[in-house]
């Protein structure tokens, strides 16, 4: 699936048309505050464009970390309305950061201000009229969900959410004729087993989606296999959450799909591209990062007493236990008397300064030696204690597949997922984990740091 299915999730057809447009609306708006203020004889030429294009990238960038790429957030306009007000706000201070390093780069005196009130004005407008498209064009496919299972009704519910992938849940289907009508999301259930073919003629159905955990014994196979002959499109419901969910659902998953889906692929190649760009990276970044980490340092051993880096036992590659290496954030008897517990958020064993760098996640830079040491890779899963590890396996089916790469810096379950801290957050992060695995690729990889950028400066999920 790769970095396709990641675009699927992170950048869909619909967000990348609505970038795309949004790209020549905002630089639209420049030329025309140019034109407005300067006089057209003076705008056009390729000076102009390119210093026009770079206000176009500054304001897409603020506009990506103000979530407005995010139709779950923006769904209310009033907010929309807000961090588009807020995201040309902080355009305003990093142009005005690079006017006073590179004049040379100014357009001219007051264009910004003037094309700041088009930006808001028209692409606020034009979100307006790109949502009024967007339903007029309709959904790209539509579903029939073969029961309701707790997997085939969190589908439809994070589908129903996620309002730009395009995807219609045309109903359910039951195999007992009693459940017909019942309520289950909106719609409910439409029909049995022997309803399939005539509904998919009538609401124009694209996929049949079949729980492969009710289809045995539940449902009779020889009649979805003479649907399946007479042209119906059937597709497994652990292959349709992967494509839109980009996780992997466990109550779903049976060792049959993981042995004959595609992906779960490490050539060599993919290995030593891997294992390339972590060394590369960690280098360049303990390098940058040194000043940085001798002050953090210092200010660690000035605000608390005990060592500066904590060294504690993490799960690798295989089930090897190595030692991970973080500026200390806790107190230094912090398990003295609870031995190796879960982290809470407001966690009164963290140190003042302590909960600084987890917000800022600098507490896990000394990890970047780790990398270079082989132990850990820039982005993989993020490796836990032996002590959680042992409970997780026993009590979590496939958490030891997560041992298949090396643990990471980053990861896509961190990207993905909120802070979590007990097993049915360990749970949620392994179905992220087991994608990541099934499409570890150089460009997943990318994806995930470009994503790790923004939810670091954004500050999100840390605790």
């Amino acid at each position: 699936m790769g970095i396709g299915a990641v675009v699927v999730r992170g950048v869909t057809w619909r967000s990348a048309g609505l970038i795309a447009c949004e790209t020549a609306v905002i630089l639209g708006c420049v030329y025309l505050a140019a034109v407005l203020r300067l006089g057209a004889e003076t705008v056009i030429d390729g000076e102009a464009i390119g210093k026009a294009t770079l206000i176009a990238i500054v304001t897409q960038v603020c506009l990506y970390f103000g979530d407005l790429y995010d139709f779950r957030v923006i769904a209310d306009r009033r907010e929309l309305f807000v961090r588009a007000v807020q995201s040309l706000g902080a355009t305003s201070l990093i142009l005005a950061a690079v006017y006073f390093w590179f004049p040379d780069l100014v357009v001219g005196r007051g264009v910004f201000a003037i094309a700041a009130f088009f930006i808001v004005s028209l692409v606020f407008g034009w979100r307006l009229v790109f949502e009024w498209a967007m339903r007029q064009i309709g959904p790209r496919d539509r579903l029939l969900l073969v029961g309701t299972s707790d997997g085939a009704v969190r589908l439809a519910r994070e589908l129903h959410e996620r309002r730009d992938l395009g995807v219609a849940i045309v109903g359910f289907i039951d195999p007992d004729p009693g459940r017909v009508g019942a309520p289950v999301l909106n719609p409910g259930v439409i029909g049995t087993i022997e309803d399939i073919p005539a509904i998919v003629r009538a609401r124009s159905v694209d996929q049949v989606v079949v729980s492969l955990s009710e289809a045995r014994g539940m449902l009779p196979m020889e009649k979805l296999l003479e649907m399946k002959l007479d042209g119906v499109q059937f597709e497994h419901l652990a292959s349709v959450y992967e494509k839109y969910t980009g996780k992997i659902a466990l109550e779903n998953l049976r060792p049959s799909w993981l042995i004959f889906s595609e992906g779960f692929k490490k050539s060599r190649g993919q290995r030593v591209v891997k294992r390339t760009m972590d060394v590369v990276l960690a280098a360049i970044g303990l390098v940058l990062a040194a000043p940085l980490m001798l002050i953090v340092a210092m200010l660690t051993k000035l605000t608390s007493r005990g060592p500066v880096l904590y060294r504690q036992d993490r799960v690798g590659q295989h089930g090897r236990v190595f030692k991970v290496l973080k500026f200390r954030s806790m107190r230094e008897d912090a398990e003295k008397e609870t031995g190796a517990v879960w982290a809470a958020r407001n966690d009164s064993r963290i140190t003042p300064f302590g909960g600084f760098l987890r917000q800022t996640r600098i507490d896990e830079l000394p990890q970047l030696w780790n990398i270079l040491c082989g132990q850990m890779s820039l982005v993989g899963p993020r490796p836990e204690r032996p002590e959680f590890v042992a409970d997780l396996t026993q009590q979590i089916p496939f958490y030891g597949q997560r041992h298949t790469v090396r643990p990471g810096l980053t990861g896509w379950a961190q990207v993905r997922y909120t802070y979590g801290a007990s097993v049915e957050d360990a749970m949620e992060k392994l179905q992220y984990d087991l994608f990541y695995i099934k499409n570890l690729s150089a460009s997943l990889d990318l994806f995930i740091l470009a994503k790790t950028i923004k939810t670091v400066l954004t500050r999100k999920g840390a605790q």
